[in-house]
């Protein structure tokens, strides 16, 4: 929506006269901030448009309105891309962190806001605070199922990392030859420490991993029956982001079970590295399976974006399909 910048002055000055309220005088120029800023975004302004949100931000600090939420989450951003032009400035990354934290408390399903401040904190390498934040997330009641899921495979994605960087070195993985072909022996390392660790890591991972596939909705676990022509673009944006989330939590699954068959071959437990192998490939076929809806919506995403585009702006559809 266009907003011109006399028309709102002319409109708050009608709402000001008429007695109508200041609440309503307010939204009114938190918008034109809001207008104002977000052009200041476009072109990188970043001090500019930081203080335009920060104005519509006091003009409702408690995120009671439309307007007041918006400019909460606009600030916090224009904080987070202000930093990353100059990663120096860390005293910007800390002001994104308390901002995109004052829109969660009007939100706490912002996801957004979420994976902004793990993302910040991941950056800044304050780990255990990384940690401390993802957990919460993954046990908190008041979040959404797939939310709570992706924070948990966030958690179980780092314990199979820890696994991986010990089983898959020179020193656990040797090759050799078996009935004429040439396979890969997982042996344990020689550091008792490294063998304790990728025990617990497995272990606790596979643990995170369940936990975020027992929130698999009926919807993800029926995904074949989702017809994506069939849905509007908020649906589709919806089954998207909720089958991407199971789709690595699958794959995760997967990728743990592989760990836990190398440590059983490790301490030579043969039945249990053959019991693990085939379930580690029947988790694969699970994954490529919810893998495959995925590209499907993705897939009807862009056709709609570009239908969008080409519709907007016929004159370039039809020079690009005349370079072909």
């Amino acid at each position: 929506m266009r907003f011109s910048r006399i028309g709102v002055i002319v409109l708050a000055t009608v709402v000001v006269m008429s007695g109508t309220g200041c609440s309503f005088y307010q939204r009114v120029m938190a918008r034109k901030a809001l207008v104002d800023g977000s052009q200041d975004y476009k072109e990188r302004r970043f001090p500019e448009a930081e203080q335009r949100f920060r104005d519509a931000v006091s003009r409702d600090p408690n995120g009671e309105t439309v307007e007041g939420r918006t400019a909460q989450l606009f600030l916090a951003r224009t904080l987070h891309s202000s930093y990353i032009g100059n990663r120096q400035n860390k005293a910007k990354a800390e002001e994104a962190l308390q901002e995109y934290k004052k829109a969660l408390s009007f939100d706490k399903n912002d996801q957004s806001s979420y994976k902004a401040v793990a993302s910040l904190l991941e950056n800044l390498q304050r780990t255990e605070e990384w940690q401390n934040w993802v957990t919460e997330r993954a046990n908190s009641e008041d979040i959404k199922p797939q939310y709570r899921a992706e924070a948990l495979v966030s958690l179980a994605a780092k314990q199979n990392t820890c696994a991986n960087d010990i089983t898959d070195t020179e020193q656990t993985k040797k090759t050799i030859t078996k009935d004429g072909k040439q396979v890969f022996q997982f042996v344990k390392p020689a550091n008792e420490a490294d063998y304790l660790r990728l025990k617990q890591c497995i272990e606790q991972g596979n643990a995170l991993i369940d936990r975020a596939l027992a929130l698999e909705t009926d919807r993800v676990k029926n995904a074949r029956n989702i017809d994506a022509k069939g849905l509007s673009d908020s649906e589709l944006r919806e089954a998207l982001e909720l089958i991407r989330v199971f789709e690595s939590a699958r794959s995760y699954k997967a990728s743990l079970l592989v760990q836990a068959m190398r440590l059983a071959e490790m301490e030579g437990r043969a039945q249990d590295r053959d019991r693990l192998k085939q379930e580690s490939e029947a988790a694969k076929e699970s994954f490529l399976a919810l893998s495959e809806k995925s590209k499907e919506l993705q897939n009807e995403t862009d056709a709609r974006a570009a239908a969008k585009e080409a519709a907007e702006n016929p004159a370039a559809a039809g020079d690009a399909g005349a370079g072909k």
